[in-house]
């Protein structure tokens, strides 16, 4: 019976633990944001409409994506997760969704970060929150 005990508890004290994080979803900073998009102001009046994603630059990794799903609002970081930051692994905007533009062409969905054709991918876009209040949107982590 004691070597059950002991087997249990190693299992539970290695198989979860916190520190088991995927190393290839560290590959962008985790970078502070604290955004407040006025829907009012014409460069962001296409999120009054479902499905027109708008570029945010200069905050998170690679600026940020915001989408109207049409029961709310999701923000993505505009990194690809899937390589280390450079000129190319900024993703650019393809209907509704972001492709990366290094060799590869990694591709995601700007409705709910996951990558799109692409099973070896292992990491999603990085998200953040976001907190609608009338026009206001304040995008945050």
């Amino acid at each position: 019976m004691k070597p059950y005990f002991y087997l249990i508890i190693f299992i539970i004290f290695t198989g979860c633990s916190k520190n088991s994080v995927d190393k290839n979803c560290n590959f962008l900073l985790d970078i502070g944001v604290n955004v407040t998009i006025n829907m009012s102001l014409p460069q962001y009046s296409q999120l009054a409409f479902v499905s027109n994603p708008v570029y945010v630059p200069n905050a998170g990794n690679g600026g940020i994506y915001v989408t109207n799903i049409g029961t709310g609002f999701v923000a993505f970081d505009a990194a690809d997760p899937n390589h280390i930051p450079s000129s190319c692994s900024v993703l650019t905007l393809s209907g509704i969704n972001g492709i990366c533009g290094c060799d590869d062409k990694n591709e995601y969905s700007l409705f709910n970060g996951l990558p799109i054709n692409n099973s070896s991918l292992r990491c999603p876009l990085k998200a953040y929150r976001v907190e609608e209040n009338g026009n206001i949107l304040l995008i945050f982590n």
